[in-house]
């Protein structure tokens, strides 16, 4: 009975509320009740050199001891059983990091083994059977569609040549807020603005178009970081899988998928008929990605490149730099609200490369200059990775990792938010302390293995530059435009800093802030 308590428990915890219908749950009780019957409760047979494992109930493994927000509980857990462990996520083993040395020896000393990503009945579902970047398993495929983006895409003159686009969208924020601030002491909602923000730059950049706010695609890209990282019987229990029928999952991910894939498809089909028109007129247009990504499919570039895996690669944009940029700008934005003496310093660098009158206008070269302001960001996101466990990676064949067996298929999962804030690494490591970047060489670049905000080694995020531009531009011109205050007259110490769940770690209450014109 204690171990149906369990479940029932982490369950409810979860807010999976359709599993608390009486029906549903007492389909589950009762196979596992007879499952636990065949199998017993005696141990599994298992290699003795394996990573340190809490207790496990039958069934559910360890998932008892996991809260919602995973990370930390992650971080509970390694304090008592160490920097690499072995936990059981129902039937699945997963080995989870907490130390920057497991690190490095997972993505470089063992970087090919461990490149592989694990199957998700989600990310099969919306990314047209994992033929994305993101989500595939490794192999020449993935090699093919990642040298597209390293080499075409997101290159360092490719995010350049977006700048217009990143302007006028800070542009329009900053008019929105600027209005705002004409009502005097009039909160407005940061968090729902940045993922505004943010989904627009990235719609124009990969599709050469925004949506407007009540525009149905939005809402879609919303519902796709949503499912992303969605819990999946299947997925841990593969003899619940039909279980996610009853709880709506499978429905969910395919009424989601077929309408991004429609969006998409409608889109593509535009940029070919433009690129069609007048007799080739637009055969060399290179304005967004799609247009970039068909160039590469007419010239058969680096792999044919078919429909479908256009369309999962521009999803992936959407994934990767929508809500997790939003998240970091959020989080950035909270962090300086909490230490206005850091605000006030950072605003000062801000103001006086910029220019002191209403004139000026924070020029991204300008942002070269700023080097608190980078800090500040550094900070940021060493406090708050926006993916705080990364994505998970598997092994494709058994190996030795911290002195220990590492079976093939085993998942393994990179604490980045625990291995960020290790005392025995960084000094106040709990303190937003932006001057610990300042004549450091420490970056995000993946070498460095207590500071990986955006991964490391073969499945590295390969868009860190293009998130980048996005949150130094939209910061720099936040604090050279405005001075904040919280609503109500409310201490800065008493913003709630509380983290919600999802495929980014936000804030739990959205960022309500009062802007008051700089310049007035």
């Amino acid at each position: 009975m204690a171990l149906l308590s369990f479940l029932q428990q982490w369950l409810e915890k979860q807010q999976w509320m359709l599993l608390q219908h009486p029906l549903l749950l007492s389909l589950l009780l009762l196979f596992s009740f007879f499952f636990l019957l065949r199998i017993g409760y005696g141990p599994n047979s298992s290699k003795s050199n394996l990573p340190p494992s809490p207790p496990k109930f039958p069934i559910i493994g360890n998932i008892h001891q996991l809260g919602p927000l995973i990370h930390r509980s992650f971080r509970d857990l390694s304090q008592k059983y160490g920097p690499i462990m072995l936990l059981h996520m129902g039937g699945v083993p997963v080995v989870v990091v907490s130390s920057g040395e497991i690190v490095r020896e997972i993505t470089k000393d063992h970087d090919v083994n461990f490149a592989n990503r694990p199957f998700t009945t989600a990310a099969h579902a919306l990314l047209y059977g994992c033929t994305d970047v993101g989500f595939s398993p490794y192999g020449e495929h993935w090699r093919k569609l990642r040298r597209i983006c390293v080499m075409e895409l997101l290159t360092p003159k490719r995010v350049h040549s977006f700048k217009s686009f990143r302007e006028e969208e800070i542009g329009c924020l900053l008019e929105k807020i600027k209005a705002a601030a004409a009502m005097k002491n009039s909160p407005i909602d940061l968090s729902k603005m940045f993922f505004v923000l943010s989904n627009d730059i990235v719609s124009r950049c990969a599709v050469g178009k925004k949506h407007g706010e009540k525009d149905k695609f939005r809402e879609l890209s919303r519902q796709l970081s949503e499912l992303i990282p969605a819990f999946s019987f299947g997925d841990f229990f593969p003899y619940l899988k039909w279980m996610d029928v009853l709880t709506g999952l499978v429905r969910r991910l395919k009424i989601t998928s077929q309408e991004l894939d429609a969006f998409f498809e409608q889109v593509l089909e535009e940029h070919v008929g433009e690129r069609n028109h007048n007799d080739g007129e637009y055969l060399n247009k290179e304005n967004d990605c799609m247009d970039l990504l068909l160039k590469v499919q007419e010239n058969n570039q680096y792999i044919n490149l078919t429909k479908l895996n256009i369309k999962a690669l521009i999803q992936d944009l959407f994934i990767a730099g929508s809500e997790t940029t939003a998240t970091t700008l959020e989080w950035t934005m909270a962090e300086l609200i909490k230490n206005p003496d850091i605000m006030k310093k950072a605003q000062e660098e801000v103001r006086r490369v910029t220019g002191h009158n209403k004139c000026s206008k924070v020029e991204e070269e300008d942002i070269k200059q700023m080097d608190y302001l980078k800090c500040i960001i550094n900070e940021s996101l060493r406090l708050h990775p926006a993916i705080p466990t990364l994505l998970p990676h598997q092994s494709s064949k058994a190996c030795t990792v911290g002195g220990y067996h590492i079976p093939a298929k085993t998942r393994v999962m990179i604490n980045a938010w625990a291995i960020q804030r290790d005392p025995k690494v960084w000094s106040r490591a709990e303190e937003f302390i932006p001057d610990r970047f300042i004549n450091s060489t420490i970056d995000f670049k993946g070498q460095d293995y207590n500071f990986i905000p955006f991964g490391s080694g073969r499945r590295m995020c390969p868009g860190s530059t293009f998130a980048l531009a996005i949150v130094e531009s939209a910061i720099a011109n936040l604090l050279y435009w405005f001075d904040w205050e919280l609503p109500n007259g409310a201490a800065n110490e008493e913003l709630d800093m509380t983290e919600a769940f999802g495929l980014s770690v936000a804030k739990k209450i959205p960022l309500k802030l009062v802007p008051i014109y700089h310049f007035s």
